[in-house]
Order: C-alpha cells, then sequence, then structure tokens
C-alpha cells in the first residue's frame, strides 16, 4: 500500500514539475526555477531542537534546505542528509556568503520520538546550522501535506519499535518561502552544491 502511494505522490510531484517548468528561450542564459509556481511549502510553527519555537516565518530573507525524515532511520534518511548537508559545507566553502544566506531544516515525521534533545544529537552530526524541528502528531501531519510528504509508521508484531517510510526529497525554497528546486540529494555533494549555487542570488 505505501509502495502505492508513494509512486502515486512521485507521478503527482512529476507533473507539478513539468507544469511549473519554464524553460528559457533560446539562447538565454538562465532558467525559471524547475519548481516555480508549484503549490508546495506553506506556513508552520514547530518545536526547534533547544525546546522552544520555530516558524516559517523567522527564516524570512533566507534560502531554506528543507528534508523530512526521522532520526531513527537506519539508512536513507542519514545518507540523504549527508549529501545534502556536505554539498552545502561544500558551496559555502566555494562562495562563503551563501552561509550567511541558507538556513538548513530538518523536519522530523517521527515526533512520537523524535523530541528536541533527540533531534538536538542527530542534527549536530550533519551541519553545525541545520535546525531539527518537531511537533505534535497533527502538527506534522499539517506540514508534510504542505510540502506533499507521505509518510506512514510500519510497526511489526511482537516489537517495539518501528520504521517509518516516507517519500524523500530535498527542497531548496527562496527567500520568501517559494520553492525553487529539488536538490540531488542522491548525487554526489559537488552536484548539490552546483545546484545550490545555480538558484541562490
Amino acid at each position: 500500500m505505501m509502495n502505492n502511494l508513494l509512486s502515486a505522490f512521485s507521478a503527482t510531484l512529476l507533473m507539478l514539475l513539468l507544469a511549473a517548468c519554464n524553460p528559457a528561450s533560446p539562447g538565454s542564459a538562465e532558467t525559471e526555477a524547475p519548481l516555480a509556481g508549484a503549490d508546495i511549502g506553506g506556513s508552520f510553527t514547530l518545536t526547534n531542537q533547544d525546546g522552544g519555537t520555530s516558524s516559517d516565518t523567522d527564516f524570512t530573507g533566507k534560502y531554506r534546505i528543507i528534508y523530512f525524515g526521522f532520526t531513527y532511520c537506519p539508512d536513507v534518511c542519514p545518507i540523504d542528509l549527508a549529501n545534502l548537508m556536505n554539498g552545502l559545507t561544500l558551496a559555502e566553502k566555494e562562495d562563503p556568503s551563501l552561509a550567511e544566506k541558507i538556513q538548513p531544516i530538518f523536519i522530523s515525521i517521527d515526533p512520537e520520538r523524535d523530541r528536541p534533545e533527540q533531534l538536538k544529537q542527530y542534527v549536530g552530526n550533519f551541519h553545525p546550522r541545520l535546525i531539527g524541528l518537531t511537533g505534535s502528531v497533527d502538527e506534522i501531519a499539517a506540514v508534510a501535506k504542505k510540502y506533499l510528504i507521505i509518510y506512514n509508521k510500519r510497526e511489526s508484531p511482537g516489537f517495539s519499535e518501528y520504521l517509518v517510510d516516507h517519500s524523500r526529497q530535498g527542497y531548496l525554497f527562496g527567500p520568501e518561502g517559494e520553492p525553487i528546486a529539488l536538490l540531488p540529494f542522491d548525487g554526489t555533494p559537488q552536484q548539490v552544491a552546483d545546484e545550490i549555487k545555480r538558484w541562490t542570488r
């Protein structure tokens, strides 16, 4: 069932990408951002890794790299985050001004286990400025819906631990929260860095 949902999500996102993409005319050096005009993202107020609150308006004026996952993820989340944050670090080394322009954000889709103290330890492993956000079950569900993230808690009979299946996207949003592009989290850090630098002004 989850695989069918993820497939449907991928198809929906592809249609959004095709609808939002507006290539420049021949000979033009610039193209419109791939996600320009897509209905992705929106307002939120969540609990950060320090136990305080963080809202989308706190990041007005900054580009945002947003990834949804969970700290107990055994494989894909740490690999994706490492690629994204290594790419960001590389981009910052190549253009130091980017450090002031971009805010990386990790949003947990496992609020039952990902409390602030758990998030703080986790995000510190990937980038010094990576912010971890969590919230109530309802709050996370509402934010995930706005950002087109599908997730599902997968429990096994007889086991207290569980996994959370979820769609994987590395989003780049603009200074006003507008969707810009998908970052190649499954590529190399250099590919991530190049995409960041391509769209960050």
